[in-house]
């Protein structure tokens, strides 16, 4: 397995000291570290991977130097544009390192949203013109690798490419935790939304635990999971999914379940919801300010006044609640107000280690959702 310090230490020593992504599970450890040890104003959690790579092209306008931008593949689209229309060695020539989660890599078990990315995963690369190399567990060829990424980065005068296999990193465990300790758990908060709801309701959920957690619940009330679509993959767009919905039946009550890092990623979203004055419209954020299922990195979701933007995108009723009693209170309210309507849910972080996955595939889960909407 790789050290984290010394994995770190080859970055640096090769030039290699501006950090900037969206956390990943296979890089979880890596990033905890950097989280740790790299200056704040040298290492950037972005919204989304798309604007990770405009912060590096920002650094190395202003420093010459080579940065890092650091994602799991599942969001390597966003990236496309900027990558082909400024930092590629046709248009800007901008030197950078990739370092990038191979989630769904053909032959390692993963879930269905993951194996189409991972199978494709370099074919993107190449078709992009973008050089890689595959990092495993040797640690002594990682550290070359490193060396080999800062210099075909500066020679090649564009992007190169660190696809990093599952596992490969010596845990370690983030020091800096600014943790605030609220009444709920984000699994309290959707068991108590989904004991308002009506049986005509339809609930769309975000990706990783807060689906998980639905899934679970649905199955303990024995109420089955044809009201819900489970958004397992996609991150950040959620709510657009959401809004195509309560376009199309407005008939129906259509509850959004979101996360404050999915919110975050594509927040231009809040604006069009708010601009088309859709009354059945409802949008519950879970906010606990960090990327809970792939490491528990921080997000700027605590900092960040979700109820007040929503306000100023024309969203007709807001409210922000931390306890069960203010959220019994305000589900009541959330269903009777007309929307576009939000309501953020401050949670703790983390989940129940012996949480499970949905049992049903993608196409059941869309094919049973589907017929509930239609009848």
């Amino acid at each position: 397995m790789i050290s984290c310090e010394k994995f770190y230490q080859s970055l640096l020593e090769n030039n290699i000291s501006f950090f900037t992504g969206v956390p990943d599970s296979l890089l979880k450890n890596i990033c905890a570290y950097i989280t740790d040890h790299a200056p704040s104003n040298n290492h950037i959690i972005a919204a989304n991977e798309g604007a990770a790579v405009g912060l590096a092209i920002g650094y190395h306008l202003a420093t010459g130097k080579i940065p890092m931008v650091y994602l799991q593949n599942s969001g390597f689209g966003n990236t496309i544009n900027p990558l082909l229309s400024i930092v590629d060695p046709e248009v800007y020539q901008i030197p950078m390192v990739l370092m990038i989660g191979w989630r769904g890599e053909p032959g390692v078990k993963d879930e269905p949203q993951h194996k189409k990315q991972g199978r494709v995963n370099q074919a993107l690369l190449q078709a992009m013109e973008i050089p890689y190399n595959i990092l495993d567990h040797d640690s002594q060829q990682a550290l070359l690798s490193i060396k080999e990424a800062a210099h075909r980065a500066v020679l090649n005068r564009g992007p190169y490419a660190l696809l990093i296999r599952k596992g490969i990193f010596e845990k370690y465990q983030l020091q800096k935790d600014d943790k605030l300790d609220f009444p709920l758990t984000r699994e309290m908060a959707v068991k108590i939304v989904v004991d308002h709801l009506d049986p005509r309701d339809a609930v769309i959920s975000t990706t990783g635990m807060t689906s998980r957690e639905l899934f679970e619940y649905r199955d303990f009330l024995n109420q089955g999971h044809d009201n819900d679509f489970l958004t397992i993959g996609g991150m950040g767009h959620t709510s657009q999914i959401a809004l195509g919905i309560a376009l199309q039946k407005n008939d129906r009550q259509i509850f959004c379940l979101d996360g404050d890092g999915s919110v975050i990623m594509h927040m231009g979203s809040l604006a069009v919801i708010g601009t088309q004055g859709i009354g059945n419209f409802k949008h519950i954020i879970l906010n606990n300010g960090v990327h809970d299922s792939v490491g528990g990195q921080p997000t700027a979701g605590l900092k960040v006044d979700f109820c007040g933007i929503a306000k100023a995108n024309g969203y007709q009723f807001v409210q922000m609640v931390e306890t069960a009693k203010q959220l019994n209170a305000e589900m009541q309210t959330l269903k009777k107000v007309r929307g576009p309507a939000l309501l953020e849910i401050k949670v703790k972080r983390g989940a129940r280690e012996n949480l499970g996955r949905p049992t049903t595939t993608p196409v059941e889960n869309k094919e049973r959702f589907m017929n509930f909407l239609k009848n």
